[in-house]
């Protein structure tokens, strides 16, 4: 395996390599670290998308565009074009392959044909494939051998190679809720603060939120909510690196109370305030602070 990247993450990663190797979970793991992803571009295409998403989707700071052997004989282009843009872009190439053994043992598995044709066996259209794609793979800033990956561990490396230090893969969507109006179905990590004191049944405060300073000036005057926000930023600090390191994406959690307008409003906010502070790409719901709640 070979690896010859600066520190920052490239602009532009062209993904090509052997049929069977693993490339479209390669470009799913792209497209969760953030990049625009495209699969199977035309070969003859890439300058000119290169050229579009620099000068006219400036929203697009990166991507990635998957080529393999469905592009026939165009895909022998590839060098040229890519010695090209890498004189004048941040592109690197990035070629997936797998043993010969491994390989056939996915086809079979998927009993799906391989591209180079039906009219040879699975391990001879291996051997032409290898054969064709030698230029490209001499010309790979990164080589990865997927033999010993499972998916999970692919993720993990391609987050790696290709996520910035200061990047974050995991994001964390931090979900006030009411109880009366039910759990939400995406939340991973629920708590319920229904223990703490109720600001609806303080006459002044009841017409207010969470997010008002009268309400959250009450509810932190209590020691139970800096002891449950403490034990809280403890139970995070130690479970988000390793949802990170499995590869998850997404994490939702979610704090409940009875009417979803007040406590748990509150430490929602103070939650995911605290995950901004650390780095974390994180955003609050509030789901039901406007119902109406008798």
């Amino acid at each position: 395996m070979k690896y010859t990247q600066s520190s920052t993450s490239p602009q532009l990663v062209i993904l090509t390599g052997l049929s069977g190797s693993g490339k479209g979970s390669v470009l799913r793991t792209f497209e969760d670290l953030g990049y625009y992803c495209v699969d199977n571009l035309p070969v003859l295409l890439i300058p000119g998308f290169t050229k579009f998403f620099a000068q006219e989707r400036r929203d697009i700071k990166r991507a990635a565009l998957l080529v393999d052997a469905r592009e026939g004989k165009q895909l022998a282009r590839l060098p040229e074009i890519y010695r090209k843009l890498k004189t004048k872009d941040h592109a690197s190439l990035v070629f997936i392959e797998a043993s010969t053994a491994a390989l056939v043992r996915r086809f079979s598995e998927t009993r799906r044909p391989h591209p180079m044709g039906r009219g040879a066996t699975v391990s001879e259209s291996i051997a032409l494939e290898r054969k064709r794609m030698a230029p490209i793979r001499k010309l790979a800033d990164v080589v990865i051998d997927t033999t010993r990956f499972n998916v999970r561990e692919l993720r993990q490396f391609i987050a790696k190679k290709f996520q910035g230090a200061s990047q974050n893969s995991l994001l964390v969507s931090v979900v006030s809720f009411g109880y009366r109006f039910g759990i939400p179905q995406d939340a991973d990590l629920v708590f319920d603060v229904r223990f703490l004191p109720n600001p609806h049944f303080v006459a002044k405060l009841r017409r207010f939120s969470g997010r008002d300073a009268w309400v959250t000036r009450y509810i932190h005057s209590f020691p139970q909510t800096g002891e449950f926000l403490q034990r809280i930023d403890g139970l995070l600090s130690y479970l988000m690196p390793h949802y990170i390191a499995e590869g998850k994406s997404y994490l939702t959690i979610a704090f409940g109370c009875t009417g979803g307008r007040h406590r748990s409003v509150a430490l929602a906010e103070d939650v995911w305030k605290k995950l901004l502070r650390r780095g974390y790409p994180a955003k609050a719901v509030h789901r039901d602070v406007d119902k109406v709640v008798s």
